[in-house]
Parts: C-alpha cells; sequence; structure tokens
C-alpha cells in the first residue's frame, strides 16, 4: 500500500505564506521561535499567521534550547497545536509542556536511531536534518539518505537540503511518514514562493497520486 506522504512548510513570516501552504495542500506549517533565525517570528506575529489557518492543518512551534517559559508563553499566547525542539533538549525537557512534541535529530553515520527513539518514546515523530556544527537546522544541505531506516518504531520526518527538484527521490528512497521544508521553497530568506511550495507538494504527492 502506497501512503500518502505528509508536507509541513517551515518558518513561515507571513499571511501570503500560510495562504499558500494551505491552497497548495501542505498537512502543517512551523513557525519559528528562535530569534538568530533569519525566519524568527514574535508571539504576535504567529498569531495573526494562525489566525489564517485553515482546519486540519497543523501550526507547529519551532524552538532551539529555550527556557521552558519561553515555551510557556509561545503555548498560552499562539495556542499552536504542536512542538518542536531542534536542539539538545533532553525527553524529560520535551514533555514537559501541555502540547505534543516532535524531535529533530542532526544525523551523522554514528547516530543511533533506535535509542532515540526509546529515549523520546512519547515523542510523535522525529525529524531527521542534516548535521553542520554550530548550525541547528536550515543548512539547505541534504544528508545521505541511506542512513534512514525503513518500516521503524515511530514516524520519521525527513529536513535538510530538500526542494521541489529532489523530494519525490527522497521518498522514494525513504519512504519517510512526511517532509519537511523552509528554505527549498523560498524566493528569499523568509519569504517563500507560492509557486515552489505548490511544486514541492505536487512533487511529494508523485508516488501516492500513480498509485492511487
Amino acid at each position: 500500500m502506497i501512503k500518502k506522504t505528509r508536507v509541513k512548510i517551515c518558518g513561515v513570516t507571513r499571511v501570503a505564506d500560510i495562504q499558500a501552504a494551505a491552497n497548495g495542500g501542505a498537512d502543517a506549517v512551523g513557525l519559528v521561535f528562535y530569534p538568530p533565525s533569519p525566519r524568527s517570528v514574535t508571539p504576535a506575529q504567529a498569531l495573526e499567521l494562525v489566525k489564517a489557518l485553515p482546519a486540519f492543518i497543523t501550526s507547529t512551534a519551532l524552538f532551539v534550547d529555550p527556557e521552558p517559559e519561553w515555551v510557556e508563553q509561545v503555548i498560552n499566547e499562539v495556542k499552536v497545536d504542536l512542538l518542536q525542539f531542534h536542539g539538545s533538549e533532553t525527553p524529560e525537557f520535551c514533555r514537559q509542556f501541555s502540547r505534543p512534541y516532535i524531535k529533530a535529530v542532526a544525523m551523522q553515520p554514528t547516530t543511533d536511531l533506535m535509542l532515540l527513539a526509546r529515549d523520546f518514546s512519547d515523542a510523535k515523530g522525529l525529524l531527521l536534518d542534516t548535521y553542520k556544527p554550530g548550525v541547528p537546522g536550515g543548512t539547505g544541505e541534504v544528508f545521505n539518505w541511506q542512513w534512514v531506516p525503513r518500516d521503524f518504531s515511530m514516524p520519521l520526518i525527513l529536513a535538510g537540503g530538500l526542494t521541489p527538484s529532489n523530494v519525490a527521490l527522497a521518498i522514494e528512497q525513504t519512504q519517510v511518514w512526511a517532509v519537511d521544508v523552509s528554505g527549498g521553497v523560498e524566493a528569499s530568506k523568509g519569504i517563500k514562493s507560492a509557486d515552489k511550495i505548490q511544486q514541492f507538494i505536487h512533487q511529494a504527492q508523485t508516488q501516492f497520486v500513480a498509485h492511487a
């Protein structure tokens, strides 16, 4: 059975990006609450973006080694659906909040996904991203997809250097539950391209449509 691959458009900063993601068929959008990022938004900005989301699209708040108070503030003010932790957060840290979470993993040849799945057993999925020293995601670079296990014990989300031109191949090779894109659908840093979003989602669904 060929399953539909879910798509998250991350790093949205404008209502126009929200609309483009929704119209293109995205399953989730990501809001970055990490000030060093060019895609970072404030809770007030994020609230306006979440208000523009139609039904059945998951709003995700991305953090990098945050203070608990910052996470609580975002939850209370923005009412996001899901938390995404992109730093060195412990399982205990991630599970202390009133929202489900996913945990990002910087992939290396020695990464033990079985161990991480055990430690973060209550996560809704592991997001596999490219390892680059000092850069917590958003590298625009792919890692070796052969490191991605098949038939894993929990949902895997593929990130790192995905674009409309390589996402279909990435899905074919990895059979992941979902894909996550940010820079690969941008016109410029922090500004999404509606055309690229549409192309990306179309390519991500190619196998599913072909076998439907």
